[in-house]
């Protein structure tokens, strides 16, 4: 429907290469929303709001590894997600031993990771992608799509195994559903949850990696925009901020959701202040329900 409503406003806009650069587009912010997909299905008002700065730091990462060097692109990779989960273990530990609400750890950590990237860059953008990333993200691969939304697809199938068909997808399931019936059963929840927050870091280094593949170049504010949308991409697509319900292919379709309808508000010439308070208000009425829910439930 939004894209029927995107071709009236503008015509073209429902074209196929206008379709496959939103996909493109949505992709990137699916990858970072895969890793806030589990950490809120773990349950315990679990939130992560340090992976805009986290995406920033994996594109800073990995553009300073490669500063355009097709040789490199492993190493980045290695790099990014690497140093994205370990402040994912720190913010799952920080949750676990220090008992820090997560919205307060994780919102903590992502003024330390903004602050970082202003002292290691000079707040100048910073390194420069592998033409052959660039090249991967950006162009035809096969059947006529760029090789991320391959990435994308494979990653859907992988995320429906690991819910569905594992013992830790089972895990996060019963923790987020029933935390104290679930550690009866002597599942150790607690590093679970730090997995969770790891997860969530790796993620969003990747999707740093491959941001930077998108645009070329790296600048302290290019995940920003993942901090808030993340969320809502997750929530719009079924997964109760309770925790326990959901699924990754309900995260795919906010994600897409939510790009196109941003699309469709830069069409009409919104400013960006406007699209922000759009998705700050989507954000709180989600919020709202899911405290009326919360309190039929006690």
């Amino acid at each position: 429907m939004l894209f029927i409503a995107g071709e009236f406003i503008s015509p073209g806009f429902a074209s196929g290469p206008q379709i496959i650069r939103l996909l493109t587009i949505a992709a990137l912010l699916g990858f970072v929303a895969a890793g806030q997909n589990l950490v809120i299905l773990g349950g315990q008002e679990g939130i992560d709001l340090s992976v805009g700065g986290m995406v920033s730091m994996g594109a800073v990462i990995a553009g300073n590894i490669m500063h355009g060097n097709n040789s490199m692109i492993l190493w980045a990779f290695i790099g990014s997600i690497s140093f994205c989960a370990a402040i994912g273990f720190v913010n799952g530990m920080g949750i676990l031993l220090l008992r820090i609400p997560p919205l307060v750890m994780t919102l903590g950590m992502l003024g330390v990771i903004q602050g970082g990237l202003v002292v290691v860059t000079s707040g100048a953008p910073s390194g420069n992608a592998a033409p052959m990333l660039m090249s991967f993200i950006t162009k035809p691969l096969l059947f006529n799509l760029p090789g991320v939304l391959w990435i994308w697809a494979s990653l859907g199938a992988l995320m429906w195994i690991l819910l569905y068909k594992t013992a830790f997808g089972l895990k996060v399931y019963a923790i987020g559903s029933n935390e104290q019936a679930t550690k009866l059963t002597g599942i150790s929840v607690g590093m679970t949850r730090v997995i969770l927050y790891m997860s969530s870091g790796a993620f969003a280094g990747f999707t740093g990696i491959c941001l930077i593949g998108y645009t070329g170049s790296s600048f302290i504010g290019v995940g920003e925009q993942y901090m808030l949308s993340s969320i809502i991409a997750v929530v719009i697509g079924g997964t109760s901020l309770a925790g326990g319900i959901g699924n990754y292919f309900g995260t795919i379709m906010g994600a897409t959701l939510l790009v196109v309808l941003q699309s469709i508000l830069t069409t009409l010439n919104m400013e960006d202040f406007g699209r922000q308070i759009i998705f700050g208000m989507t954000l709180l009425i989600l919020m709202f329900f899911y405290g009326r829910g919360k309190k039929l439930r006690n």
